[in-house]
């Protein structure tokens, strides 16, 4: 039975952190999932404000990457930290965001998160490669707000 709160049920939670695991195979960075029920803040700026609180600006490459969705508003968001901004060209969200809104429209939160997730790692493999003495800074499992 789908968590009506979050969109997700058990299982799929459970795929979603297991596509997090898989992208984080390849590349040192570091991927994060936050889902917020409401919000009543631009999607962008409480992404900020979630990538601050879950210390998402401490990872030693500033490679973090949080995927923000608020479920009642439909607001999504994907920021990375500044060790990315820095490599990447400007536009390097913008096909895993469309991929990821793209399912969501169809009601597939899970699989639109899972898709943006493997697309952001192999993205991310480009700039920020899997490094043998890689350790995982960040925990792979969804927050919740």
């Amino acid at each position: 039975m789908p968590n009506t709160e979050y969109h997700l049920s058990e299982q799929e939670e459970l795929d979603v952190v297991e596509a997090i695991k898989s992208a984080e195979l390849n590349t040192s960075g570091e991927i994060r999932v936050h889902i917020d029920p409401s919000s009543d803040k631009d999607g962008l700026e409480r992404a900020k404000e979630v990538f601050f609180e879950l210390k998402m600006n401490e990872t030693e490459a500033q490679n973090g990457v949080l995927f923000y969705l608020a479920v009642k508003e439909h607001k999504f968001a994907i920021l990375g930290d500044a060790g990315i901004d820095k490599v990447v060209p400007d536009d390097f969200w913008n096909s895993t965001k469309e991929l990821v809104i793209g399912e969501f429209k169809k009601g597939d939160f899970a699989t639109g998160l899972q898709l943006g997730i493997a697309e952001a790692g192999k993205r991310l493999k480009e700039f920020f490669p899997y490094q043998k003495d890689d350790i995982n800074e960040l925990p792979d499992e969804i927050s919740k707000g």
